[in-house]
């Protein structure tokens, strides 16, 4: 099983690579905003995906300011954001069903000793 380190670091890299399928524009910082990370843990993951070779570093063409990047996805960067969305998906549906579990529980243990808070408003 995965820690959770592990699950964040990929959470983050495949929102990050959705993010630049998308918009390959967005700057380091509109994607540490969107994520949810610092400035400069975004400059730590940009890198690790170029250096894995799933991300590429183009010109922005549409800028005054020539020394801004657009980030392209490699073809093994699409490859990769497919099984991280896999991964996400089949994450996301496990915690969704653990949570659904909780609440019929708690709803149950509720109306056990409480009958009057889980009657339906008529």
């Amino acid at each position: 099983m995965a820690s959770k380190r592990t699950k964040l670091q990929e959470d983050t890299r495949f929102r990050v690579l959705r993010l630049l399928q998308e918009n390959p524009e967005m700057s380091q910082r509109e994607l540490a905003e969107a994520v949810g990370v610092s400035v400069g843990g975004m400059h730590y993951v940009l890198n690790a995906l170029i250096d894995k070779g799933l991300v590429k570093l183009g010109n922005f063409t549409a800028s005054e300011d020539k020394r801004r990047y657009a980030y392209v996805l490699t073809p093994a960067g699409i490859a990769r954001k497919a099984a991280l969305t896999r991964a996400f998906l089949v994450r996301k549906m496990e915690e969704y069903e653990a949570l659904k579990q909780e609440i019929e529980a708690l709803s149950a243990e509720l109306e056990v000793n409480d009958p009057e808070t889980c009657r339906s408003k008529t």
